[in-house]
């Protein structure tokens, strides 16, 4: 499983964001374990590491609308 810091940089690669050379050997990480890909100069995301990316905002959304639902239930 992913921890929260390498979701952090795989969304900054999906989105092409730059980031602080203290991240380079983490990327190297998840280059390992198949979440990213080297080109050239830039970093990109492989299937497994879309998948990931994808799955964590989905976590996230269904987490956010359980908290809205139940803040809109306590207001009731």
């Amino acid at each position: 499983m992913l921890r929260d810091e390498q979701l952090s940089i795989l969304r900054d690669i999906s989105q092409s964001v730059a980031f602080a050379d203290d991240r380079q050997g983490k990327v190297g990480q998840l280059i390992a374990e198949g979440y990213v890909m080297k080109d050239g100069d830039l970093f990109e995301l492989t299937a497994k590491g879309v998948t990931a990316v994808e799955e964590h905002a989905a976590a996230l959304g269904a987490s956010d609308e359980e908290q809205a639902s139940a803040a809109s239930d306590r207001l009731i």
